[in-house]
């Protein structure tokens, strides 16, 4: 009977922890190579986030906007128009509470942002950005005209910038729906670390 307890107890204790404190997740697309390869896996801090503001740089996983995966942009559903230089700047006003996502957070509320050649100009600064993989001739990978991160929303973006499906389509993300930040990587072994 001691055993079964102790068993349960355990069992209850990694439920718990995983459910509301750290939770590992699976890197499902390539949209953050190199710093995350498909595959990888990484652990999710679900508490310090909500405790605490989000931060520009961090690896987030969050719930996108309803939408995301066909890239429609704001409360009027359209397709981003890229050859107007400019992101969605619009948020959907609902998330998609089924799907996750990992992206790096770019740009913060009230900032203003444009991006030239996979590049983030925030408030007139380009990014540190040294683990990007290059844009290339993606129509997204230029878009000069900025556009301002309503309050309480944030910008996120993929580190393989020609390739990411990210806040470019379907527009900034409300710090509610941001599960957590990645602090750590543990498989495959030879990529174990912390962010």
């Amino acid at each position: 009977m001691e055993l079964i307890v102790i068993v349960l107890v355990a069992l209850g204790l990694a439920l718990g922890i995983q459910a509301f404190i750290i939770k590992p997740y699976r890197i499902p697309s390539g949209s953050m190579e190199p710093t995350l390869t498909i595959g990888q896996r990484v652990l999710v801090d679900r508490i310090g986030t909500h405790f605490s503001n989000p931060h520009v740089g961090a690896i987030t996983v969050f719930h996108p906007p309803q939408g995301a995966q066909q890239g429609v942009c704001g409360p009027s559903p359209h397709d981003v128009n890229f050859a107007q230089g400019s992101a969605c700047s619009e948020p959907v006003p609902k998330p998609d509470d089924g799907v996750n996502f990992i992206k790096r957070i770019v740009a913060g509320p009230g900032d203003t942002i444009s991006v030239v050649e996979g590049h983030v100009i925030r408030n007139g600064v380009r990014e540190k950005d040294s683990y990007i993989r290059p844009c290339g001739s993606s129509p997204a990978c230029n878009l000069r005209t900025p556009i301002k991160i309503p309050a309480g929303h944030w910008f996120m973006m993929g580190d393989n910038r020609g390739e990411s499906d990210d806040s470019r389509y379907w527009g900034p993300v409300p710090t509610s729906w941001i599960i957590g930040e990645a602090i750590a990587t543990y498989w495959p072994p030879d990529r174990i670390g912390v962010f």
